[in-house]
């Protein structure tokens, strides 16, 4: 039998993970977590220790867990087994093997506690603030839209459904206050259209196909320029694009030119572009009844080659990340989500500071 793995054992593994590219290792050497550690600290309020019991966990290190479990689409369970069993989660949390671990439960907390105090907006914001002062601002211009994030279904009777839609809760759930809480009332249901591609000569033509969905929907911008995610808000699932639109643009862009899908074109939102120094290169709708022209479809497939990178950051978000709300309440679901935009950003970060390196 072999004995336990000594020093040099765990050294050489750590080694051999550097050698394979761990990417935690570069994020961990690129992106300044201390930077993160007053936002924390504020929304926290930590006591003095004076009552005694067990120090906490470090703040940076419990905010680092988040970035993970958003990084990988992990659970709180998930993230406290996969800490326990990947030295590269452990290395990049700054753990040895002999190190506590913080269980699923603290980690719960960490996150409620920072839910509560709507931190991941601060949190966001500083790091926004870093990648400025880094060099990276904001820059020609935003691209706009939103994606739908899915959360478990609620299996509700029909006269349940009516009282979410009239925001009451339903008299069966007030006397279940167990029931209650494991029902999610701000989540909704909605339809995702997809419209079928015109089929070649020849073969048969595809039929547009509608899906339904239920969640809530992350609303961003991103700047052209180095493609980093400027503004968000969570909604949910039913909530109207065109809605959205100001309140994700970023008025530090030094570009004015604003680029979305067709949900955003409506003569309010045209009006108040224009009255805040924007210009819109918005998708044009077809006319009701009539064929698009030639050139106004053109002028539609110049700008799809520009808002098509939005659709890269919500592609990476829910296939490599596995973005997926599980908690309950709009509230969390903006934590959740909001992590999930900033550990997009985090990544980003690694992405340029490795060009400019090998530049």
């Amino acid at each position: 039998m072999r004995g336990q793995a000594g020093f040099w054992d765990i050294d050489e593994r750590y080694v051999r993970l550097s050698e394979a590219g761990d990417p935690l290792e570069k994020l961990n050497a690129v992106v300044p977590w201390e930077v993160f550690r007053k936002p924390l600290g504020k929304a926290l309020k930590r006591s003095d220790g004076a009552k005694g019991g067990r120090p906490p966990y470090d703040p940076v290190m419990m905010f680092k867990i988040m970035v993970l479990q958003a990084l990988y689409g992990l659970s709180d369970d998930q993230a406290e087994f996969q800490i326990q069993d990947r030295l590269s989660f452990m290395r990049f949390l700054g753990l040895g093997l002999g190190d506590r671990v913080p269980d699923a439960k603290t980690i719960w907390l960490f996150r409620e506690h920072l839910t509560q105090a709507g931190a991941v907006d601060n949190l966001f914001a500083r790091f926004d603030k870093h990648l400025g002062k880094a060099g990276y601002l904001a820059m020609g211009g935003q691209i706009v839209d939103a994606t739908i994030v899915a959360a478990p279904k609620q299996r509700n009777t029909d006269a349940e459904k009516t009282d979410i839609k009239a925001s009451t809760v339903p008299d069966e759930w007030k006397k279940k206050p167990t029931k209650l809480r494991q029902k999610d009332r701000d989540a909704r249901w909605t339809v995702k259209f997809s419209k079928a591609k015109v089929a070649e000569e020849g073969k048969a033509q595809q039929r547009d196909i509608a899906i339904p969905a239920f969640g809530y929907k992350n609303h961003a911008s991103i700047d052209r320029r180095h493609g980093f995610i400027r503004g968000w808000n969570v909604t949910s699932a039913s909530a109207y694009d065109g809605a959205q639109l100001r309140n994700v643009l970023n008025r530090g862009n030094t570009g004015s030119t604003v680029w979305a899908d067709t949900a955003y074109r409506s003569k309010k939102n045209e009006e108040w572009l224009e009255k805040n120094g924007y210009v819109s290169d918005i998708h044009q709708k077809k006319p009701k009844g009539r064929q698009m022209s030639e050139a106004t479809s053109r002028a539609n497939g110049r700008r799809s080659k520009t808002r098509a990178f939005v659709e890269h950051v919500f592609a990476q978000q829910k296939s490599r990340m596995g973005l997926f709300v599980r908690t309950i309440g709009i509230a969390r679901a903006r934590t959740k989500i909001g992590m999930a935009n900033l550990a997009y950003n985090l990544t980003r970060f690694v992405w340029h500071e490795g060009r400019t390196a090998s530049a």
